[in-house]
């Protein structure tokens, strides 16, 4: 494909009326379609060759930097002992308004 495309622009610049612009954008798309297919598969052979191993950084997802530094749920749910007795002794009160 990427020798058709190449023979396509040769034909461009030469002028040729059969080589339009046309021909040429869709034979791009073509190649791109091509190679980004070409890559998925190797990023799941990748990613299958890793598995129960740590992952590399450019088969991890990438989100938001923000995402990324964001903490865990478990890291944010922890409590200190301190706060953990404070909150077992001094719970929230309830109250029961009359009507």
């Amino acid at each position: 494909m990427k020798k058709d495309l190449v023979s396509l622009k040769v034909q461009q610049v030469a002028g040729s009326a059969s080589a339009s612009g046309y021909k040429v954008r869709e034979m791009r798309k073509d190649v791109a379609r091509v190679l980004t297919v070409i890559t998925q598969q190797d990023r799941k052979k990748a990613l299958e060759a890793s598995k129960g191993k740590r992952t590399p950084l450019d088969l991890r997802n990438k989100k938001t930097r923000a995402i990324r530094r964001a903490l865990k749920r478990s890291e944010r749910t922890k409590v200190t002992l301190r706060k953990q007795k404070k909150n077992t002794h001094f719970s929230q009160r309830q109250y029961a308004v009359k009507a």
